[in-house]
């Protein structure tokens, strides 16, 4: 990380992918949040205060069957999340990436809503850790 950056705000991402789902905006900021609190390269601020700032808008959740088993019956599904982030420099006032970040959770068809929560968890985990990854280690 450049030494002029200590500090990171990580705004409420915006949910545009029509999934329908009114936590995964929260969960998706919360668990962002908590990896950069994790990582401790950089410190979570206020917008009005951060050296940087982390925006994002989930622009796609889609959930297809990925195991058919005999009599087309649907053993396993899997859950994509999409979502574009842009991380910006505010000191020097610049964009310093912007690009999309896809990643997926598997879970058992049949198994109801908590089985495809954990499955949407699963790509939350992935995506957050792939997020901080090019956010502290993309310079």
């Amino acid at each position: 990380m450049p030494p002029h950056l200590k500090t990171i705000a990580v705004p409420l991402v915006e949910d545009q992918s029509g999934y329908g789902d009114p936590t995964l905006r929260g969960e998706f900021s919360n668990q962002l949040l908590q990896r950069f609190v994790n990582d401790n390269t950089l410190q979570p601020a206020d917008r009005n205060s951060a050296d940087s700032i982390l925006e994002g808008v989930i622009t796609s959740v889609k959930d297809v069957p990925v195991v058919v088993e005999g009599g087309d019956q649907v053993a396993k599904r899997r859950v994509t999340v999409t979502v574009h982030m842009t991380f910006q420099d505010l000191k020097l006032h610049k964009k310093v990436w912007e690009k999309d970040f896809t990643q997926w959770g598997d879970y058992p068809s049949g198994g109801g809503l908590t089985q495809r929560n954990e499955g949407i968890a699963e790509a939350v985990r992935k995506l957050t850790e792939d997020i901080l990854n090019e956010t502290v280690s993309g310079w």
